[in-house]
């Protein structure tokens, strides 16, 4: 299969769809294929939003692609899209590469609707941070699949992941990709398991449409890396109890003997994050000094918190947002401590990725203490604490981005690559998908 003639069809996009568009456009696509394009309803959101997916091609295996787990990580919602057209413009890809498809182009739509603020202006930094939201650990969709072990479980599965979990029971999947992604940090990718070649071809479409490749901190210390920017997917047995979380949809598809993906691309590239050039810096000081600046941020917005705690009446998803990162945050950086290795010199992409970290950590959670002031204030309650300390915030807002912004030089990547890239990656590894696990 020429998987470079599918990346190379996917046209300029130049902002996100909002919820309401993804929807439009699977009814246009539906209503106008209805020969090829099955259409159907999974189940409701929290709040009462339809969760539907759209089903295509001949089987006899079967892929779920789930979009939008994280609703900050919209670059998903555009690849289902393209990927269904690519489905009914192709009768080989529909028929005969042996998949019968189901796309969700959003499976957490009550927090897209969050994000829409910055959708429509996908390469601006100050845009994203102002209008950012990302649930609390126990609300994301990805993290809250039922889990049971050796003196941890957790039940508190969410109506989505309730859906989603029907699904995967109903058609039983060989292949499912759950699609994501941050925002400077370079690409790279989760695999269920170990396929000979696959990830070394995931990283060559990367870096072949000019992604960098992530070769920075992994974002779980633990991670097991496989290949070049790509790493083992890790488990909720591994990860539920530190962090208060489920399985992730990579354990539900572990019971149907699945490949599971994920792909995590950026919305901003800088070089530095694959420069392994070593630096005169030792590797455990930045890790020491990456710990110090998250624990700052922690002890001011938690004094920030602490102000207004007594005055607060809105139960938003903003406060919700705010106090578990406040109440958990701690937990997920002491997983540094003693990292191992820490003797040795740090490269470029390990200091410029907490340094990156940084600023990106500071900016999603000081936008949203000030989404949460700004819902109180709607809400007519402007108590003086309440707008003294909306002031501050949004002062110290101000100056956390020139810090951030001062010297920055990535560049926004164009939509068009990262849909690329995520479609490419799906049909490499559902093509891997067809051997059955040697395990």
């Amino acid at each position: 299969m020429n998987v470079d003639s599918y990346m190379n069809q996917v046209p300029d996009h130049a902002a996100f769809p909002a919820v309401d568009e993804m929807h439009a456009e699977l009814d246009h696509l539906a209503a106008t294929h209805p020969d090829l394009v099955r259409l159907r309803h999974i189940g409701a959101s929290r709040l009462g939003e339809p969760l539907r997916v759209a089903t295509i091609g001949a089987g006899p295996r079967d892929a779920v692609i789930i979009g939008g787990p994280h609703p900050n990580e919209p670059i998903g919602s555009l690849t289902v899209s393209n990927l269904l057209r690519r489905l009914i413009d192709d009768p080989w890809l529909r028929e005969e590469f042996g998949y019968r498809w189901h796309l969700i182009p959003c499976v957490d739509p009550d927090g897209a609707r969050l994000n829409e603020g910055w959708y429509a202006r996908p390469g601006d930094r100050r845009a994203y941070a102002e209008h950012f939201y990302r649930p609390c650990e126990a609300d994301q969709v990805e993290w809250t699949f039922p889990l049971t072990g050796d003196g941890y479980t957790f039940e508190r599965t969410l109506p989505e992941t309730e859906a989603l979990m029907r699904l995967m029971d109903e058609v039983k999947p060989a292949f499912v990709y759950s699609l994501h992604n941050g925002e400077l940090q370079g690409a790279f990718y989760y695999l269920s398991r170990e396929v000979p070649g696959l990830a070394e071809k995931l990283a060559a479409i990367a870096s072949g449409r000019g992604l960098p490749l992530h070769m920075g901190p992994p974002e779980i210390p633990s991670a097991r890396q496989i290949g070049p920017a790509a790493y083992i997917t890790p488990r909720g047995a591994e990860l539920g109890e530190v962090y208060g979380i489920g399985g992730g949809s990579v354990d539900y598809a572990d019971r149907f003997g699945a490949l599971h993906l994920v792909t995590e691309l950026p919305y901003w590239a800088d070089p530095a994050v694959s420069d392994q050039t070593p630096t005169g810096q030792v590797y455990g000081d930045t890790i020491a000094a990456h710990l110090a600046a998250q624990r700052d941020l922690i002890a001011e917005l938690g004094r920030s918190m602490a102000a207004v705690q007594a005055d607060l009446t809105v139960a938003s998803p903003f406060r919700r947002s705010m106090e578990d990162f406040l109440g958990t945050y701690e937990t997920y950086i002491a997983e540094w401590e003693g990292f191992p290795g820490a003797d040795r010199p740090a490269t470029v992409a390990e200091v410029v990725g907490n340094e990156q970290l940084k600023h990106s950590m500071r900016l999603r959670y000081c936008g949203t203490l000030l989404r949460l002031l700004d819902a109180e204030l709607a809400a007519g309650n402007p108590t003086p604490a309440i707008r003294a300390e909306r002031a501050r915030v949004r002062t110290l807002f101000d100056a956390w981005f020139t810090e951030a912004d001062t010297g920055f030089t990535a560049t926004p990547i164009p939509i068009r690559t990262l849909v690329a890239v995520q479609l490419g990656a799906a049909l490499l590894a559902a093509e891997a998908a067809k051997s059955p696990d040697p395990a």
